[in-house]
C-alpha cells in the first residue's frame, strides 16, 4: 500500500509541458511497459481461469513494484526541476489507471481511492465497474532485448557500488562488436553514463564484464585503486579457474556423461563455455591493469 501511494504521489507531483519534446529514453520506456503490461494481462487471464489467485497476486506485485516503480518510473522521471512532456505523462497516468484496475480485486479500498484521485471521474463512477483494455499484440523479442538491457544497467550500477563511484560521476561504457544499441538512451540515463562507444581494444585500467556473451568495459582511470583492483581480479580469476576445473572434472567422468540426461550434460557444457569466457575476460583485464600501472 505504501509503495502504491508513494508512486501515486510521485506521478501526480510531476508537472507536464505540452511543448516539451518526448525524450528517447521515455519513448522506449513507454513502448516497453506497454508490452510488459499486456504480457501480464495474458498471464493473469490464464491464472484466473485456473483459480491460481496467489500466483496472480504475486505477478501483479512484481509488475507494480519491480517493472513499474523500480524501472519504468525511473526511466521516465524528468530531470530535477524540469517538467515532463505531455505525451509521456499521459501514458504514465494511463498505465497507472490500468494497474489500479488489475489490483482492485485484491486491494479494493486503496485502488478505488487512488483511481478517483488520479483523474476526474463522473458522478457515480466506480473502479468496480470499469473495464480493462484488451491486450494488444506483444513483441516478445523487444521484451527479451529490454531484459538484457536491464541486466546491463544493473551490472554498471554494481560496478559503481563496488568501487564507491557516485552517480554524479559520469562514466563511459565501451562495447565490443555485437552490442544492441536500440536502448542506449535508457542505459545512458539509468546508469549515469557520459556516452556509449564501440571499441576494438579496451582502455587500460578498465572494469570489464559480460552480459551473456557480450563484452563491455568501463575505463576507470583515476577512479580506482589499481593495486586493489588487481587483487580483486586475481581472486575472481582464481575462483573461476577452480570452478572450471570442477566442471571439466565432471564432464571428464565417463560414467557421469554416459548416464546423465542430455539436458544435464548441456547445462554443464554451458557452465564450461561461460566460465571460459569469464576467465578470458578476467585475464585480459588483469593484463591491461598490470600494463597500465
Amino acid at each position: 500500500c505504501n509503495k502504491i501511494w508513494n508512486a501515486f504521489r510521485l506521478v501526480k507531483g510531476w508537472e507536464q509541458s505540452e511543448v516539451a519534446t518526448q525524450p528517447e529514453a521515455s519513448a522506449l520506456a513507454v513502448k516497453w511497459f506497454g508490452y510488459r503490461l499486456d504480457e501480464v494481462k495474458v498471464e493473469l487471464d490464464d491464472l484466473f481461469s485456473k483459480y491460481r489467485l496467489s500466483e496472480a497476486l504475486t505477478l501483479l506485485y512484481k509488475l507494480f513494484w519491480d517493472d513499474f516503480s523500480s524501472w519504468y518510473l525511473e526511466m521516465v522521471k524528468p530531470a530535477y526541476g524540469q517538467p515532463m512532456d505531455a505525451r509521456t505523462y499521459r501514458s504514465t497516468v494511463g498505465f497507472f489507471d490500468q494497474l489500479l484496475r488489475l489490483l482492485h480485486p485484491f486491494m479494493p479500498f486503496i485502488t478505488e481511492e487512488l483511481w478517483h484521485a488520479l483523474e476526474p471521474r463522473l458522478q457515480g463512477e466506480t473502479i468496480m465497474l470499469s473495464y480493462l483494455l484488451d491486450p494488444q499484440e506483444i513483441d516478445k523479442d523487444y521484451l527479451r532485448r529490454f531484459d538484457r538491457t536491464c541486466e546491463l544497467i544493473a551490472a554498471i550500477r554494481n560496478i559503481r557500488m563496488s568501487k564507491n563511484i557516485p552517480f554524479k560521476e559520469k562514466l563511459v561504457l565501451e562495447t565490443a562488436e555485437g552490442h544492441d544499441s536500440t536502448f542506449d538512451a535508457v542505459v545512458i540515463k539509468m546508469a549515469g553514463l557520459e556516452c556509449i562507444r564501440p571499441i576494438v581494444e579496451k582502455s587500460a585500467a578498465s572494469a570489464s564484464f559480460l552480459i551473456g556473451t557480450q563484452e563491455y568495459a568501463i575505463p576507470m582511470g583515476a577512479l580506482i585503486n589499481v593495486e586493489e583492483e588487481i587483487k580483486k581480479l586475481s581472486e575472481e580469476l582464481a575462483y573461476q579457474e577452480k570452478f572450471l576445473a570442477s566442471v571439466m572434472k565432471k564432464l571428464g567422468n565417463e560414467s557421469f556423461v554416459s548416464k546423465a540426461p542430455e539436458a544435464v550434460i548441456a547445462l554443464e557444457r554451458k557452465k564450461q563455455s561461460d566460465a571460459e569466457a569469464r576467465i578470458a575476460t578476467l585475464r585480459e583485464s588483469l593484463q591491461q591493469m598490470q600494463s597500465g600501472k
